[in-house]
């Protein structure tokens, strides 16, 4: 981790666990703050999250867009500089590898993903690189922070920083801000795009990166700055009134909105359709990497499993058997404690039912839930 953005956060009480930050010890008071975010009528209310340990890998070069459009789900041939997707990384067979979000710029792709998949998937590209290819790739996690603002308070969060050239605008759309010194209290940068990632331009003043989007199903943005410019930027979204989020908060919202992560729900087991990603799915582009499974299933309608949320009457391990009676049809694929009680998330034979079918996992009772950051046909 930056040394200077770790003293920061350890000054002001994180907890860490091999180099992430779990806990601020605040993790009641940040879950109510998150559980105002999912009220459409909620008006204020924001947490700052330290994604850091989040990947971060540059696509340069000519051939960027096409090889991206190339190796993943989604339609990157039709982004413009300043515009962005999620999209999936799967195998010939269409198994998922990882869900990234990209940011294209005037002359790269960002891509961030998630922290157990950078090397992988670095190693991956450079696999179908020829030759002839005008592509670079660059791993810039070191060189780079990333914060998320999760609440409805984010927009106004960003006023009070000058930075409200983003708001309004749509999912995965990004800018180079500038957060001035003294931020004013309205107004911000509606300039151009600048390069990627740059350091402040003098005094106190941060450029900072903002993607619209938290990563979840709830209102927030992401950010990602220069790790000289990290602590600073850290300190100024805490002064303007972010509550700092550890990641044990963090997991166990994405397992409450249903956000698949590598090694649970995103394996050598599953497809991107049953893992409820088809926002991220292009089916009117040409040929990439499992383009053949993927629109065959879709044709034929034949994704055999898909991913719910299950609400449990008791704890229950990730792994456990979902039966129907003697009949086995799906398998607890994550787990976390909420307000209502245990919660998970679960792959579900498709002709076994969806949304309120009551299942038995494990030694507890439990019943099928849909989440809103699934998506189960063509967006």
């Amino acid at each position: 981790m930056i040394q200077a953005l770790q003293d920061v956060l350890t000054a002001a009480g994180a907890i860490f666990a091999d180099g992430v930050v779990v806990s601020f010890g605040n993790d009641e008071a940040a879950i109510r703050l998150t559980a105002r975010c999912a009220n459409a009528s909620a008006k204020q209310g924001v947490v700052v999250c330290d994604r850091s340990h989040w990947g971060r890998i540059q696509v340069a070069d000519t051939d960027r867009l096409r090889f991206l459009h190339n190796q993943t789900t989604n339609d990157f041939q039709s982004l413009k500089p300043g515009q962005g997707c999620d999209t999936v990384f799967v195998s010939s067979t269409a198994r998922t590898i990882d869900l990234a979000s990209a940011y294209v710029t005037e002359d790269t792709v960002l891509l961030l993903v998630s922290p157990s998949r950078r090397q992988q998937l670095i190693q991956l590209m450079d696999k179908y690189l020829f030759p002839m290819d005008r592509v670079q790739l660059k791993d810039v996690t070191d060189d780079t922070a990333t914060f998320t603002l999760i609440g409805a308070g984010s927009d106004a969060l960003l006023d009070k920083l000058g930075a409200t050239a983003i708001v309004g605008q749509a999912y995965a759309n990004h800018q180079v801000l500038q957060i001035p010194p003294n931020p004013p209290s309205e107004g911000g940068n509606r300039g151009g795009n600048p390069p990627l990632i740059k350091g402040g331009s003098g005094g106190d003043q941060i450029d900072v990166r903002v993607a619209v989007g938290s990563g979840l199903a709830l209102p927030g943005y992401t950010l990602i700055v220069s790790a000289d410019n990290a602590a600073a930027l850290w300190g100024k979204l805490v002064e303007a009134g972010a509550v700092p989020m550890g990641d044990r908060i963090w997991e166990r919202l994405r397992i409450e909105q249903g956000r698949p992560v590598p090694d649970r729900e995103l394996t050598d087991d599953y497809n991107p359709l049953e893992a409820g990603l088809w926002q991220t799915i292009s089916f009117n582009k040409g040929c990439y990497i499992g383009q053949e499974t993927i629109a065959r299933l879709n044709t034929y309608k034949g994704v055999k499993q898909q991913l719910w949320g299950v609400r449990l009457n008791a704890p229950a391990e990730p792994g456990t058997p979902i039966m129907i009676g003697e009949e086995k049809i799906g398998k607890l694929t994550s787990y976390t404690e909420t307000e209502k009680g245990p919660f998970g998330l679960a792959y579900i034979r498709t002709k076994a039912g969806g949304e309120g079918l009551k299942v038995q996992v494990g030694e507890t009772e439990g019943q099928i839930v849909d989440l809103p950051f699934l998506t189960r046909q063509p967006q």
